[in-house]
């Protein structure tokens, strides 16, 4: 280390493992005697109560003088204390709804004392002073109303030296208190002081620098401090960071300057990289002339209280522009990045399958002989073996027990034998975690949301990327390269905002599709989007449900839940048919025995064999099953499906083959065409078939098409 680099060296070594949050808490006051109360200390931190009066003023006046000292207590304040003050923000200034309820009935008594409508059809013959004014005045006034009191405060905070910082600090101490007290009052602040820094914070606002050894102390002890995803070990590691063939680079705001709001670290490599080992230890690193990759590993927010916000998503296209333009030869923008939820995922995943083999072990007779349908198959059972073979004393208990054992400690990764036993289902099971698992129709996984709803595809996974502690416990060593495609970037973004479909590579689908059952098969992110542009609306629908485990088959029994439409008129129902019982405990059966996905239709509900949580509404029983369609190639429709199923129903039901989508089979019951619909639907309305026009795209449309006076052919299928 040179002489000049040695202050800096210092102040960093120093300095570095400073607290994320700069405000701290006030000491804690002096233990009381039984002497008499000295004078006030003019340089101890206030009381909550002075600060909620500095509140009040500043809120009242928006003097500097008031903001000074409300920020100087709000920070000298402990976390009660704080707490206190948020919530007499949040409800002692709220909207003002008595006023707000005032000016409401002079407006409605205004509007009804005369002259609306002539106003509204005439408005210019209002004037200047006409009524026309006054009630402009009085929706101006109704507009300001409805203003929180607090928001000119939050405004004139922001104006201020400081203020900026002290309003994400304010968010943040904000958004802890909403996890224990979720209130009206305290959301609506919540969701306006958002909506204020997410203007305030605009990328427009905001300034990209490339964050390098050269940079003031202060700065590089903030990246140290802040970096989350990645420890920054020592300063030889943080020099190495910010050297040859790698790149930080951070958004800052002039309201907070000297610390980055958020940044981002990049490697600069010959290709992707699958290890996190790799990256941080690359010694020496990849010249920056043969780069091909630039890989992204590692993104930090410095902020809490700017969560939701989503800085990170206009800095990622902001530094792969730069990078395009600085570095012609880089092609492959990539990150490698961890799986935080996975294993909390899979440990609860084995716990809820442990207790419902517990609770079918005891109450077998409950389930028939089906107990088998309520549960997943977590392990294949060569995997089964495999781990059994691992364990030394297995003691009788199942492959599941055993894989929850071994999973709640993190000493397997010292066995090799364990270690290959393990890989087989953490690496299928993480695709599918990725993939497959959903919350409100979006990736489980919070950093898979992030990367696909920027438009980035799930390239690979990789066994054994992050060998640390805190990788072995998130998601058992694995890492996941998300890749950036810049041609596709913007369409893969829509298309996961608006369906939540996770765009896969053939590296991913590999594991998925040994858990999907062939079947499933067809479906990848090509063949999701060719089916879009060919395949009526109802059926994108269930496919899209059947395939991405949205939907969930719930059977016990003595019926099964499925879904179809029965006419009504009038709010009284026309006409209703089901399946037979028995028919659909067959195509039950049928499916686990030959591994041939099913779906299944009840009242406004479909469900499906591959259930990802049986436990869901698990000895619920569904009644009035209407009908199910298998899901399997054109071929083992043609040559197995189709006639083994219209020998078994003959007479009970009529089989359907959709020949426009020749790899679904249609099972419903006799006499629930759509033509036969229609008939009955003409009936009940006294009309005739030459008032009816039928539009239809496959075999199943052929009853109603021959039955209708204007056809509309969607397809040449329909045309036959």
């Amino acid at each position: 280390m040179t002489r000049n680099h040695s202050p800096k060296s210092l102040a960093v070594l120093l300095r570095a493992r400073m607290h994320p949050d700069p405000v701290s808490p006030a000491p804690p006051p002096p233990a009381p005697t039984a002497a008499a109360a000295p004078d006030p200390d003019p340089s101890a931190p206030p009381a909550a109560a002075a600060v909620r009066h500095w509140l009040h003023a500043s809120v009242s006046s928006s003097a500097s003088t008031a903001l000074d000292r409300f920020s100087d207590g709000y920070r000298s304040l402990d976390r009660p204390g704080r707490r206190e003050i948020l919530r007499s923000l949040a409800a002692d200034y709220d909207v003002p709804r008595a006023r707000v309820r005032d000016l409401m009935r002079q407006y409605l008594s205004a509007a009804a004392a005369g002259g609306e409508e002539e106003e509204e059809e005439h408005p210019e013959a209002g004037g200047g002073g006409g009524s026309a004014s006054a009630m402009y005045r009085m929706e101006r006034g109704l507009r300001e109303a409805l203003r929180p009191k607090y928001a000119g405060f939050l405004e004139a905070m922001n104006a201020q030296p400081g203020g900026l910082k002290l309003l994400a600090v304010i968010r943040a101490d904000l958004l802890a208190l909403l996890g224990e007290e979720n209130l009206p009052a305290l959301r609506a602040l919540d969701g306006y002081l958002k909506e204020k820094l997410v203007t305030w914070l605009s990328p427009a606002a905001l300034t990209l620098h490339q964050i390098t050894w050269d940079d003031p102390a202060s700065l590089l002890e903030k990246i140290v401090a802040y970096e989350a995803v990645h420890p920054i070990r020592n300063l030889i590691d943080l020099k190495r960071r910010l050297g040859v063939g790698r790149r930080c680079f951070g958004y800052f705001h002039p309201a907070i300057p000297g610390e980055p709001l958020i940044f981002i670290e990049v490697a600069l490599l010959k290709d992707t990289a699958a290890s996190i080992q790799e990256v941080l230890w690359d010694d020496p690193p990849t010249p920056e002339s043969e780069a091909r990759c630039a890989l992204f590993y590692s993104i930090s927010s410095t902020q809490p209280g700017l969560s939701g916000i989503n800085l990170g998503k206009f800095l990622l296209k902001r530094v792969i522009e730069m990078l395009r333009r600085d570095m012609p030869s880089v092609q492959i923008f990539a990150t490698l990045s961890p799986i935080p939820g996975f294993m909390q995922w899979l440990l609860a995943k084995l716990a809820s399958q442990i207790k419902l083999a517990e609770a079918e072990s005891q109450d077998g007779s409950l389930l028939e002989g089906t107990s088998s349908t309520f549960r997943e198959s977590i392990l294949f059972p060569e995997e089964e073996r495999m781990i059994h073979d691992a364990v030394e004393h297995a003691g009788g208990k199942s492959g599941i027990k055993l894989l929850q054992d071994i999973l709640k400690s993190s000493q397997w990764v010292k066995s090799d034998k364990l270690s290959s036993a393990l890989k087989s289902p953490l690496m299928r099971l993480c695709a599918r975690y990725l993939a497959r698992e959903k919350k409100r129709g979006k990736a489980l996984d919070a950093v898979a949301n992030f990367h696909l709803q920027n438009g980035a595809m799930i390239e690979r996974i990789n066994w054994m990327a992050d060998q640390s502690e805190k990788g072995i416990q998130q998601s058992g060593g694995i890492m996941v390269n998300y890749m950036y495609r810049l041609e596709n970037i913007e369409e893969y973004a829509l298309s996961y905002l608006g369906t939540g479909l996770a765009h896969t590579s053939s590296n991913l689908l590999q594991y998925i599709e040994k858990q999907t059952l062939k079947p499933l098969g067809w479906l990848g992110q090509e063949g999701y989007k060719q089916s879009l542009q060919q395949e009526s609306p109802a059926l994108q629908l269930l496919k899209f449900l059947a395939s991405w485990h949205m939907c969930r088959f719930k059977i016990v029994s003595r019926s099964i839940s499925s879904g179809f439409v029965s006419l009504r008129r009038g709010g009284q129902k026309l006409y209703q048919k089901n399946l037979d019982i028995e028919v659909c405990r067959e195509a039950l059966l049928y499916s686990l025995e030959h591994r041939v996905a099913l779906v299944a239709f009840s009242q406004d509900d479909c469900y499906t064999t591959f259930d990802d949580n049986p436990l869901v509404d698990f000895f619920l029983v569904y009644h009035e099953p209407k009908k199910f369609v298998f899901l399997e190639t054109p071929e083992a429709i043609s040559s197995m499906l189709r006639p083994h199923w219209a020998r078994r129903v003959d007479g009970m039901a009529q089989v359907i083959l959709i020949q426009a989508q020749s790899d679904v089979l249609e099972v419903v019951p006799l006499r629930t065409s759509k033509g036969n619909g229609v008939k009955i639907m003409l009936e009940s309305l006294c009309a005739s078939p030459d008032e009816v026009m039928a539009l239809g795209d496959g075999e199943n449309d052929k009853e109603m098409l021959q039955l209708a006076d204007l056809l509309v052919l969607c397809s040449p299928m329909a045309a036959r």
